[in-house]
């Protein structure tokens, strides 16, 4: 790993991460989350402050980064419920079958390289009767915006670590085996349009 990885990348994405706009976007989700939550990609623990406190039980953290999780510890140890962080990349949750109450996707399907195999693994351990909430940036509804998301999503990729600007968000959680039963979409104020189209709401196992 250089230096730009270890040391740039997680704050610049953090700091991406923590827009006003997008933390917005958050707080429009999050505080929905109940009972035990599996929270993908935690980053920097942006989503910690927006749970209510009296419907969640405990968060299970997902986040690979080393980086990013000493940079979030320090805010789930003031959290007034238990936070246990899970290095494991969202491919790969070591959760049981319907364990969890709330499944939580934040600014992270972009970067996860195999995005059916972890959605699928999040409806494993997601409870029958259990919800999906997501907030996530994919693929802009119009053409001249999305040629631009195409032509500079590579160059993209490798300066925020791998994440993609062009995803069909809605299509890539139907395709893990969700039904979408809430839908909003919007061009996320103050920020760039090829980064900014946003799809947030839930969705249950079909």
């Amino acid at each position: 790993m250089g230096l730009y990885e270890k040391h740039v990348l997680p704050r610049l994405i953090g700091a991406a991460c923590g827009t006003k706009p997008i933390l917005k976007q958050r707080e429009k989700v999050v505080p929905h989350c109940e009972g035990r939550v599996l929270e993908i990609g935690m980053g920097t623990g942006h989503n910690l402050e927006f749970y209510d406190p009296g419907k969640v039980d405990m968060v299970f953290g997902l986040e690979p980064a080393p980086d990013m999780v000493k940079r979030a510890k320090p805010l789930a140890e003031k959290a007034p419920f238990d936070v246990e962080f899970i290095d494991l990349p969202g491919e790969e949750i070591p959760l049981d079958d319907n364990s969890v109450d709330t499944v939580l996707l934040t600014y992270t399907l972009c970067t996860i390289p195999d995005t059916l195999k972890a959605m699928q693994n999040m409806r494993r351990v997601l409870k029958p009767g259990g919800k999906l909430l997501f907030s996530e940036h994919g693929r802009a509804p119009d053409a001249a915006v999305e040629k631009w998301q195409n032509r500079l999503n590579g160059v993209w990729g490798k300066l925020f670590g791998g994440c993609n600007i062009n995803r069909k968000i809605p299509t890539l959680i139907e395709e893990g085996g969700f039904k979408i039963t809430d839908l909003d979409q919007m061009y996320v104020p103050s920020t760039p349009k090829i980064a900014g189209y946003t799809y947030w709401g839930a969705a249950e196992i079909r």
